[in-house]
């Protein structure tokens, strides 16, 4: 890919201060996917003054023609599947097949949202007054900033577009540094669609710097976040205290139980999948598995024999079961939190260490990484790594393994494997996090339902569709009284 560009009012354009930065490979660190214009404060007023300028007009074209706009990026997104599929897998590192299913989300997100332009509904009630009318319609909210993460790097900033466009606000994409081109590739698919200028914007920079110069920025209406707990935290308090709408998704400490009736089999395929798939860089990644002491023992031999027959490797490469983690930074982190671990007293019992063998010396791979013998109190069951480790805890029944799961201040993911129809019951009330799994792992989450989690891992309402979904943030309840009595009707006291 050439040179990635901010898109602002309808062009693609460098930053006004002419500086660049690099999108590298984390599978190679020889090859860089793209270089990327860093945009500045001016950059950032200018998209906003052309998403505002722009949403005079978009608020107005009805709803099931926005949609249709959605419905035209789907297709050119069917089209260009496989190639941004290869860019996902190139500049964030996933296995290809994730990679493929990152754009389908996106592909899915979009002809969902767009038929939610025929359904953008508010109620008709009946008044306590003869000859009144009483109901409710949607609208949008107005400009939109949009603050997306690496580690989904087309999905992630599809739930949030296409739910904000066929609203009817307009948009200011900033998404992460690590994956700039492929958003760039998503908003280019929005603008050969036909999005009209100004309703979809892109700026490219630091989080801290233009990220949140967007979020608070004067000329922006509400706010939607994706990433760390620490700069999500930071925008509730500012924006707070500017009464300015924010949903934020922050990340999670995802539990999966395996009781003693469990079919072991079917928990291991959830455990790999869950903990290493996408190298474990997922909010919604397993990282802590409770599992019954009757069963401990065979099943932490499971899994560790699962984890080793895991392969490295670059994610383009056929045979590759878990890519690299995204950045020489993020590997830092994974690796001291694994010295954490060790220095804890918790048992390594496969992997541990950074690849340096043959090719993989280039770029940022961990192996799949399993401790055992883990304490509740353990750093390594308590902070969110966001790499390939996984941390096994014993436990000695369905109520001691609630307790540790709901024991943390996130509670995004959680899951259970048993064949007992009355633990598995009683799971779906007791465990206390956005999301809950019967017999899956934590991550898999459709886009048809609400995605978000309580407690700390989000705040404000969830992604994706359904009720409570991303319509409802991103548009605002007006409610109308039409009286056609000729008199003045005087409700709870006319009666």
């Amino acid at each position: 890919m050439g040179d990635v560009l901010n898109y602002i009012g309808g062009k693609w354009l460098p930053a006004e201060g002419g500086e660049w930065f690099e999108s590298v490979n984390p599978a190679d660190d020889r090859q860089t996917v793209a270089r990327v214009t860093r945009s500045g404060r001016g950059d950032v007023d200018r998209a906003v003054e052309a998403a505002r300028g722009a949403w005079r007009s978009w608020r107005l074209v009805p709803a099931p023609r926005r949609g249709e706009l959605l419905f035209r990026t789907g297709e050119i997104l069917i089209r260009r599947k496989r190639e941004l599929g290869e860019l996902v897998t190139r500049e964030m590192g996933k296995v290809l097949a994730e990679g493929l299913g990152d754009v389908q989300e996106a592909i899915d997100m979009a002809f969902y949202m767009g038929g939610e332009g025929r359904r953008l509904a508010g109620e008709t009630v009946p008044s306590e007054l003869p000859d009144k009318e009483c109901r409710s319609v949607r609208e949008p909210v107005g400009v939109a900033a949009l603050i997306t993460p690496w580690n989904f790097p087309v999905a992630i900033p599809g739930w949030k577009l296409f739910a904000a466009l066929v609203c009817g606000n307009t948009v200011i994409l900033k998404p992460s540094s690590d994956t700039p081109a492929c958003a760039a590739a998503l908003v280019e698919a929005l603008v050969e669609a036909g999005a009209p200028a100004g309703v979809v914007n892109l700026v490219n920079g630091p989080g801290g710097e233009i990220g949140e110069y967007l979020a608070t920025h004067p000329g922006v209406d509400v706010v939607s976040f994706t990433g760390s707990v620490t700069a999500g935290e930071r925008l509730e308090g500012i924006l707070g205290a500017r009464h300015r709408p924010l949903a934020t998704e922050m990340g999670g400490k995802n539990a999966i139980i395996v009781m003693d009736d469990a079919d072991l089999a079917l928990a291991l395929e959830g455990v790999l999948w869950g903990g290493f798939g996408t190298s474990g860089q997922r909010c919604t990644a397993a990282s802590r598995i409770v599992v019954h002491e009757k069963v401990y023992d065979r099943f932490l031999g499971m899994i560790v024999e699962g984890a080793r027959r895991l392969r490295l490797g670059d994610g383009l490469a056929a045979g590759t079961d878990v890519g690299p983690v995204v950045n020489g930074q993020q590997c830092g982190r994974v690796l001291e939190y694994i010295g954490i671990g060790v220095a804890e007293g918790a048992r390594l019992a496969v992997g541990g260490r950074r690849s340096t063998s043959g090719e993989l010396a280039r770029g940022c791979f961990i192996e799949p990484t399993v401790f055992a013998d883990v304490t509740p109190a353990m750093r390594i069951a308590r902070e969110e790594i966001f790499g390939p480790v996984v941390s096994v805890i014993p436990c000695t029944g369905f109520e001691e393994a609630a307790a540790i799961v709901n024991d943390l201040p996130y509670a995004l993911s959680s899951a259970i494997y048993s064949r007992d129809v009355n633990t598995t019951a009683r799971a779906e009330r007791e465990l206390q996090s956005g999301i809950v799994y019967i017999n899956a792992s934590t991550i898999g989450a459709e886009i048809q339902l609400p995605f978000g989690g309580w407690k700390h891992s989000g705040s404000g309402h969830p992604e994706a569709g359904g009720r409570g979904g991303a319509l409802e943030f991103f548009s605002r309840v007006k409610v109308i009284y039409r009286d056609f009595s000729g008199r003045l009707q005087r409700a709870q006291i006319d009666r």
